[in-house]
C-alpha cells in the first residue's frame, strides 16, 4: 500500500469528507459537502487546498518542511509523503483546510480545479541521508 492510499484510507475516516473524482481530471478527490479539499495524483504527491489565509498565516512553517512545495499565488499546496511523518503532517494541514474553508464561500469546481498544483510543481524526491 502507497502512502497516499494509506492517508486517503485514514481521511475516510473522517465524518466531513467523502471521495470523488478530482476536478482537475487527475486521481481522486476528498472534499465536503462545499469544496474540494486534497487531491491525490499520485502514490505520493497529494495537492491540499488551503486557502490562501491559511497558507499566508503559516507560510514560514509550511516553507521550512521538506515535504510541502508552495506555488505562489495558488490556494493549494503539495505534499510529498515519503514517511509516515509526512502523512501525520498530511493529517493536520488538512484539519487546518476544513477550518479554513468553514468560514469562506464554496469555490466553483472549475476555480477548484484552475488552483490545483497538478502539472504546475515537480517534487523531487529526497535524499534519505541529507543531513545525517
Amino acid at each position: 500500500m502507497t502512502a497516499a492510499q494509506r492517508a486517503m484510507e485514514r481521511l475516510l475516516t473522517w465524518p466531513d469528507l467523502s471521495a470523488s473524482p478530482a476536478a482537475c481530471g487527475t486521481g481522486q478527490a476528498l472534499r465536503t459537502a462545499r469544496d474540494e479539499i486534497v487531491h491525490f495524483h499520485s502514490a505520493r504527491d497529494v495537492d491540499l487546498h488551503l486557502t490562501h489565509r491559511a497558507i499566508q498565516r503559516f507560510h514560514y512553517d509550511l516553507g521550512g518542511s521538506s515535504a510541502i512545495q508552495l506555488i505562489p499565488g495558488s490556494c493549494w499546496v503539495t505534499v510529498h509523503l515519503d514517511c509516515a511523518t509526512d502523512e501525520d503532517l498530511l493529517m493536520s494541514l488538512v484539519s487546518v483546510a476544513l477550518k479554513a474553508h468553514q468560514n469562506r464561500p464554496p469555490s466553483s469546481p472549475s476555480t477548484a480545479a484552475a488552483g490545483c498544483n497538478f502539472h504546475r510543481v515537480t517534487v523531487l524526491p529526497r535524499d534519505a541521508t541529507a543531513g545525517h
